[in-house]
């Protein structure tokens, strides 16, 4: 899962920066439940986007609660933009492997 998770939470980040349990249940009801992540699954996948360069994070003040949100940085939006254009490849190729 780790190869596929970090690529989705940049594409929601990249639509709706937000914090991370917004993200957790944004990529849960966009794959109709297919990916439930733990929290340590989403904060480790965070950190590592975040020590990468691809988001950056601040904090915010929601209600009374202090949150970390996240922004995916142009360097993000660029190897998203790349891994886009890889993955509609993969698909198209997986595809036709299929339907022969």
């Amino acid at each position: 899962m780790r190869g596929i998770v970090e690529p989705l939470l940049l594409f929601i980040i990249a639509d709706l920066p937000v914090h991370g349990y917004e993200i957790a249940r944004e990529l849960e009801r966009r794959s109709e439940g297919y990916f439930d992540l733990t929290a340590s699954t989403l904060y480790s996948a965070l950190r590592r986007l975040e020590s990468r360069g691809l988001v950056q994070s601040t904090w915010e003040q929601v209600s009374r609660q202090r949150r970390r949100c996240y922004q995916v940085t142009e360097k993000g939006r660029e190897l998203l933009s790349e891994q886009l254009a890889q993955w509609q490849q993969f698909i198209g190729a997986t595809d036709r492997v299929i339907d022969n």
